[in-house]
Order: C-alpha cells, then structure tokens, then sequence
C-alpha cells in the first residue's frame, strides 16, 4: 500500500530527518519544502528497499537520498542532496544524467533545482536481487537478454565518454524493470577519465562477484581467461567489432 505524505508534513519528524539528511536546520528544512514546491512535487511515499532510521527509501549514497513522489499525478524519483554532501548543488550529477538520457541510458531526467533532482521513476528491482531470483536452466534466455541489454547500455555510455565509475560494484547500479531495464545513479560519474563501463560491467557479471556465481549456474560461460582476452582488446580498441566480440564469446 503507497501512502503519501503531503510536502507540509516534512517539517515533522521523522520525516523531517530524510529531507534534510543527515542534519538540519528548521531553516533548511523549510526551505527545501518550498523549493519542492515549486518544482512542482506534491507528496512524498516513503518506501523502498533502503531504509534511514525507521523510515523506507527506495536509495542511498554519498550525495543524496532517493524517495518516491508525485508529481502531476505521475510518480517520479526525487534524490534529495544531502546537507553534507562534497557538492553544493545537483547541477553536475543532472548534466551526466542528461549525457546518458542522450544514449537512451538511465532513467529520464525531469528537471532539478539546487537540492532536488526529479527523475523517472523505474518500478524493478536491483539486478542483484533479480539474479537471485533465477531458479533454473531455464532462465538462461531471458538472464541472456539482460545482460546483452545492461552491455549495450554500457557501450553506448563508453561511446559518449561517460564513466559511470561504480559498474565494478553493479549490484546497486542497475534496476530491471517491467517496463525498462538500465544503467542507474550516475553520482560517481565523469567525463574526465578513461571510460570502463563495458569491462567493469562485464567483469562484475560474469567473473568476480556474488552475481556471476550465479549467472555461471544458469547458463555455460567461457573461462575466465577467455572473457579476459576479449575485454583486453576491446580496452585497446572500444571500437563497435570489438564489443561484438564480447557479446559473441559471452553467447549473447
């Protein structure tokens, strides 16, 4: 069951603490109420798979928090800037999301203000615990086109120059969805560095962590050595050939 909370009941506790995570003053809090306000945001749902204190939240990192709203009647994701953040706004996580949105990657951009940025909200789950859900063999085609579908975001993200920076820890990075499958929080990214994203991705499923455990049980992958080789040349070269080359060898 959704409940939402009317933007005036913010300033009471507890949920006052998730608007101003992880201090603040009445001021501030008052004032990011208002500059809600106006970006158009109606109520607020709190629920999710992280939670602060005793309250839910659909995420957490080191610049803000993200809950469910509505907005227009529509339900969005808001990520909240957290008051100790490095950042004093949301201005250069929202031009990376735009980067992204531009290869059709990431959940849409709606807008942002100094403290907020509204989002598409994308109902799914966490690929880990997606994963975790795969029973049998006969998972393997639909784990197959997941996968393809979470490489081809990342080469597009490599096209564009646009690191992700947290695809070697994919757990809490992409959300497979009902209605869409994809790259999400794009807090840690930059223009600045050599582009990882297909081999960070691609190591992350399908050699080292919890999550390729399991993919190896649905379906046959090569040896580690071989999928190796393959993100070697691609990092020589991202050229389109070479990323064919991956999703060839990974049988997708």
């Amino acid at each position: 069951m959704q409940y939402f909370h009317p933007l005036d009941r913010l300033s009471q506790e507890p949920y006052s603490m998730i608007i101003g995570y992880p201090k603040a003053t009445k001021k501030q809090i008052k004032a990011r109420i208002i500059e809600l306000k106006k970006l158009g945001i109606q109520s607020i749902s709190f629920q999710g798979q992280s939670k602060i204190g005793n309250l839910n939240i659909l995420g957490k990192g080191y610049v803000g928090v993200v809950v469910l709203a509505k907005m227009k009647n529509k339900l969005v994701a808001v990520k909240i800037r957290r008051t100790d953040a490095s950042r004093t706004d949301m201005g250069i996580e929202a031009e990376f999301l735009k980067i992204a949105n531009y290869v059709d990657v990431g959940p849409l951009l709606v807008t942002r203000s100094r403290n907020f940025m509204i989002m598409e909200y994308l109902a799914g789950k966490k690929i880990s615990e997606w994963v975790s859900g795969l029973k049998s063999k006969k998972d393997a085609k639909l784990l197959k086109s997941i996968v393809k579908k979470i490489l081809e975001d990342c080469y597009r993200l490599d096209s564009v120059g646009l690191d992700h920076g947290e695809l070697s820890n994919i757990s809490k990075h992409v959300v497979v969805g009902k209605s869409k499958t994809t790259v999400i929080d794009f807090e840690s990214a930059s223009t600045q560095r050599r582009v990882s994203n297909v081999t960070s991705a691609t190591q992350a499923i399908c050699i080292g962590s919890g999550i390729s455990k399991i993919v190896r049980r649905i379906y046959r992958l090569p040896s580690k050595n071989k999928i190796i080789k393959t993100l070697r040349l691609y990092k020589q070269e991202q050229s389109q050939q070479n990323f064919e080359k991956i999703l060839t060898i990974l049988k997708l």
